[in-house]
């Protein structure tokens, strides 16, 4: 896709909000002072006067807004930041934040929190990425009508309606061990003279499993109340290679014991078909695929906003973890069998408060991959990198772990760039990389020692991202070993042949 085509694709997407907003909000048309309050977002009520005042809560410069720029807020190591402590009657209608952070994984790391008129425990709990559709403690853009995520994942929106009676106080908060060192956001609302008697209140919760495991099926959602379910973000891990995606969604609504709705796969359930591959769209996509294969990454969300699933009593959501299996010799025994991969999740509805208790919250690094916590970064083998050609260098930027990453730039095809890895133990290992892909990048063939690894890997893109591979095990003894990288030409829609690394991992196998 060119930038033109990205730009009109994003273009269409807003005149879809706008057009499609009045399924986005919480339905209502009251009469305040005899003025008609339409849906924030509708664009055929554009041209009749509404109801409300229209403010803002924002990192703006508090101590000279007119000629200052100390626009952004630290967070330390264990603090939260109010971003938001609102008096109502009012409706949150639009939330963007970015962030400058430099610990691995810190989108998974800073969590955002939600309470609606002074209530002790919150409505909306979740990591910020997983909260903005993107989990894996990374970023990627996205493309949907209430999250739009662009910058390569770095600028986040949301525009599902807010609504609090009393009062709203969203914080966020550094379960970290590194600075935030930067938070930037604005809380868009309007203050209004009043809401319907029976407005239900925005909720999204996270859970996760790593991994998951038996016959029993990963619990989405166990909402008690009356209200409406409104989207699912997906994002898993998976342990082995293979389809891990034949598991069927089943929704429990107001204590049935048979699931009213029955589902036939996941892809299915997420609207795509035939297994998943990378795209966007306005009420589902697939913002991460990694292609079936060990240590791979994929997200997927689904949102229920021309379908909200609605419950009078209470809502339990579950989805099998079912797919392929495999024999000790690495043969395909079963294309549907209990899987054991890692899960996480965020579930969003809309409910009459009181909301049932959430479950007990995972702090901090509870909530990380173990490559986030044993991780080599790339950038540190700079000075003991060899090229045969081009230029060597140190590239900063908030998409790569630690804010940076080696950086090739490759004349030609057939160059080759050597980076050490040292081997403390003998033993049988996985090589795992994350790759930088770009609109000037090439096809490099991965090498360690005298030995390739799988097949080339395009690293072409449209956009900057950072993907993760899981290479073939390797009995390695201690010492050191060459990794290469040797340049095998670009795609047709490629700029250039460059090289990003952001990290290498060697993760012993059990």
């Amino acid at each position: 896709m060119t930038r033109i085509e990205s730009s009109i694709r994003g273009l269409f997407l807003v005149m879809l909000l706008f057009g499609a907003g009045q399924c986005c909000s919480v339905a209502e048309e009251s009469s305040v002072s005899g003025v008609t309050g339409l849906s924030p977002g509708f664009l055929a009520g554009l041209d009749s006067l509404q109801v409300g005042e229209t403010m803002r809560s924002s990192s703006s410069d508090i101590w000279d807004w007119k000629n200052g720029n100390s626009d952004a807020r630290p967070i330390g190591p264990g603090e939260t930041l109010v971003i938001a402590d609102l008096e109502g009657p009012g409706r949150i209608q639009h939330i963007w934040n970015t962030i400058a952070a430099e610990e691995p994984g810190a989108s998974r790391l800073v969590v955002v929190r939600m309470y609606w008129d002074g209530e002790e425990q919150p409505s909306v709990e979740a990591p910020l990425g997983d909260f903005f559709v993107i989990g894996h403690g990374t970023e990627r853009p996205v493309q949907s009508l209430p999250v739009m995520v662009s910058s390569e994942g770095r600028a986040r929106n949301c525009y599902w309606p807010m609504p609090f009676r009393k009062s709203a106080k969203i914080t966020v908060s550094n379960e970290g061990k590194v600075p935030v060192q930067a938070f930037y956001y604005y809380v868009d609302w309007q203050k209004l003279p009043a809401l319907p008697e029976n407005t239900p209140y925005f909720h999204a919760l996270y859970r996760q499993e790593y991994p998951t495991s038996g016959e029993k099926n990963y619990l989405l959602a166990d909402i008690q109340g009356r209200g409406h379910y409104v989207g699912t973000v997906l994002n898993v891990r998976q342990r082995e290679g293979g389809w891990f995606g034949e598991g069927d969604d089943f929704f429990y609504i107001d204590g049935e014991e048979l699931p009213r709705l029955r589902g036939t796969g996941t892809e299915d359930y997420f609207c795509d078909a035939w297994g998943f591959r990378e795209f966007n769209g306005p009420y589902y996509g697939v913002p991460i695929f990694d292609h079936y294969q060990a240590n791979g990454r994929i997200t997927a969300y689904r949102w229920h906003i021309a379908d909200p699933i609605h419950f009078k009593e209470s809502l339990r959501v579950e989805i099998e973890h079912k797919g392929a299996a495999f024999d000790e010799s690495g043969t395909v025994r079963s294309g549907y069998e209990p899987r054991v991969d890692d899960y996480a999740s965020v579930s969003y509805w809309y409910q009459l408060e009181p909301h049932k208790p959430f479950p007990r919250w995972l702090h901090g690094e509870e909530r990380l991959y173990p490559e986030y916590l044993e991780h080599s970064e790339a950038e540190a083998l700079i000075e003991r990198a060899v090229a045969t050609a081009g230029e060597i260098e140190l590239q900063s930027g908030s998409q790569w772990s630690s804010g940076a990453q080696l950086f090739w730039r490759p004349f030609q095809q057939g160059e080759s760039i050597e980076l050490p890895i040292a081997i403390e133990n003998s033993g049988r290992y996985s090589l795992r990389l994350a790759l930088t892909h770009s609109w000037d990048y090439g096809i490099v063939e991965v090498w360690l020692d005298d030995k390739v690894l799988g097949s080339p890997l395009d690293l072409y893109s449209a956009d900057i991202q950072v993907k993760k591979y899981s290479l073939a095990c390797e009995q390695l003894e201690a010492g050191e070993h060459k990794l290469v990288f040797r340049n095998k030409g670009k795609s047709e829609k490629s700029d250039g042949y460059f090289l990003g690394v952001d990290a290498i991992v060697t993760a012993v196998e059990e």
